[in-house]
């Protein structure tokens, strides 16, 4: 291979600078998503694990906790750092999904706290709460518009229905691709609504949501 430099007349040429200005992207970090959601969570989330896993093999893994239970957001983060101390230097970005629902106020916030709290004390280890107020088809609905009034959570199934122009159901495992293209307006609307809350703890942010957090975090990696 010749070692010559670069004709002085080769610089500006085009398929010179890609090659003097390539960037090479770094593989993502390894992420643990855990829900307590039987369904609609678990479908949806493990299309954006297929979505980045297909590039960059096992970066994503998905734990579902006590499916059916219902019982307690903290228990989402117990198990979170049971799967954490199996293999403490796996991971680096854990991720609890979660819904207002019928959860006790202080179970709801002060998961998010602790999360805030362990992030603090470790060095290796951010532990983030993707909490809804009330569902996670509130973040469905914001990839298609902006809404900052409360609504019950059956109310969104009937406004997504009109959006998808077909019939919603928390057992579709289609909700990821058809929400795929829309994310980056998602997370806009998500991040203006929680602006107007200046701090407020989750439960009385309502509606809001922050799991436009993961896809912010790893947009970049998307296919």
């Amino acid at each position: 291979m010749s070692m010559k430099p670069y004709k002085k007349s080769d610089i500006n040429k085009k398929w010179m600078q890609d090659r003097r200005d390539r960037r090479i992207m770094v593989a993502p970090e390894y992420h643990l998503i855990i829900t307590e959601g039987e369904k609609t969570e678990p479908l949806y989330f493990q299309g954006l694990k297929n979505d980045i896993n297909q590039k960059y093999r096992g970066r994503i893994s998905i734990e579902i906790n006590g499916i059916g239970q219902g019982t307690n957001t903290l228990t989402l983060l117990e198990r979170a750092q049971q799967l954490v101390s199996a293999e403490p230097d796996k991971y680096k970005h854990v991720w609890l999904v979660y819904d207002k629902d019928d959860f006790p106020k202080d179970n709801f916030d002060n998961t998010y706290f602790r999360c805030a709290a362990l992030s603090k004390e470790s060095d290796s280890v951010t532990y983030h709460a993707l909490w809804s107020n009330e569902c996670i088809e509130y973040w469905f609905l914001l990839h298609y518009k902006h809404l900052d009034s409360a609504l019950h959570r059956t109310e969104y199934y009937p406004k997504l229905t009109q959006c998808l122009d077909s019939k919603y159901e928390k057992n579709r495992n289609d909700i990821y691709t058809l929400l795929k293209p829309n994310t980056l307006t998602a997370i806009e609307n998500a991040k203006s609504v929680l602006s107007n809350y200046n701090g407020m703890p989750p439960s009385q942010c309502t509606p809001g949501t922050t799991v436009f957090e993961i896809f912010e975090k790893l947009q970049n990696y998307i296919v």
